[in-house]
């Protein structure tokens, strides 16, 4: 029952209004007792709809007809399994620079950045990018532009200059690398061909200038990476939609720790998982995570940095 709830909910609250393909398919996985008892044989983390649609998108199966879809994964189960159980929902998602910028820019510079869930690393180019808040641009208008409703604050008026950037992940990719840019373009929405161009942008710049993407664990190998951070400079470790995949201990020991780190700390993560007393309604019945700086709740964010909400 609590994962037929999780499908129907991600249809309800995260794909409605973004994805009629994966609404439909979250929708119809609610309602399907053969697939959710194949999703329950998983462990409750790999169970999560995104996990799955991206999965069977990269082995080539149909993900715009939900009957097709619910049949492709049941007869091809034992390889769709393998690959939730060994893959990681890594959406690299560089409009999510889009929510940093306005804290980024507003702090001491020069910056030494550290993603914690790099992924790719592609969040760590946040000086590379163009933005457009409304009327609002920054930077030299190359490709990528990423476009932010922005309400409550004004846009910022520079980006940031940025000294050293480097990343942790379990499992860093390589945009070079043909499976990993195809794991990274399948975790992508079926008509979000926007994204996919943004993506494609934002990977020629990765690799062009490959980022410093460490292989290791957010608590125990962060303080090391941290203490490469050149002196003199504002270090800032930041995160975006990466601790609900953490078990809830291991992801309290992240917060402990990053709190006593000689850095600004940077969190968009659901208010579920980073809990911060009480916070204004959020601006609709979709999903919003929460900008906080250094636990500090500041904003609504949308998850995939298109609308930034800052609190009165």
């Amino acid at each position: 029952m609590k994962t037929a709830m999780t499908y129907a909910e991600f249809a309800a609250r995260e794909a409605a209004g973004e994805s009629p393909a994966y609404e439909a398919l979250a929708a119809a996985v609610s309602r399907d007792d053969r697939l959710l008892a194949l999703l329950d044989s998983l462990p409750p983390a790999k169970r999560q709809p995104n996990l799955l649609f991206a999965v069977v998108q990269f082995l080539g199966g149909p993900v715009t007809d939900p009957a097709a879809f619910l049949n492709f994964a049941a007869e091809h189960w034992p390889e769709v399994e393998s690959h939730i159980r060994t893959r990681a929902t890594q959406t690299n998602e560089p409009a999510r620079c889009a929510l940093l910028l306005p804290v980024l820019a507003a702090l001491p510079q020069p910056l030494a950045l550290l993603e914690v869930g790099a992924s790719a690393g592609l969040n760590l180019f946040p000086d590379r990018y163009s933005y457009r808040y409304g009327d609002h641009l920054l930077g030299a208008g190359d490709e990528p532009v990423l476009d932010c409703a922005l309400t409550g604050v004004a846009p910022p008026s520079r980006v940031p200059e940025v000294v050293w950037r480097a990343g942790l992940d379990l499992n860093p990719l390589d945009v070079t690398d043909p499976a990993d840019a195809a794991w990274l373009q399948a975790l992508i929405w079926p008509e979000q061909e926007h994204r996919r161009a943004r993506l494609r942008a934002a990977a020629r710049i990765a690799a062009a200038e490959r980022p410093h993407l460490v292989r290791g664990d957010l608590v125990d190998d962060l303080p090391a990476l941290a203490a490469q951070a050149p002196p003199g400079v504002t270090l800032v470790i930041f995160h975006t939609s990466v601790l609900y995949q953490v078990p809830e201990p291991r992801r309290q020991a992240f917060v402990d720790l990053v709190r006593d780190l000689p850095a600004h700390w940077v969190a968009v993560e659901n208010p579920t998982v980073i809990s911060h007393g009480n916070l204004p309604p959020p601006p609709d019945a979709t999903l919003h995570n929460v900008l906080a700086l250094d636990g500090k709740p500041q904003a609504w964010a949308r998850a995939h940095g298109d609308g930034l909400t800052w609190f009165a």
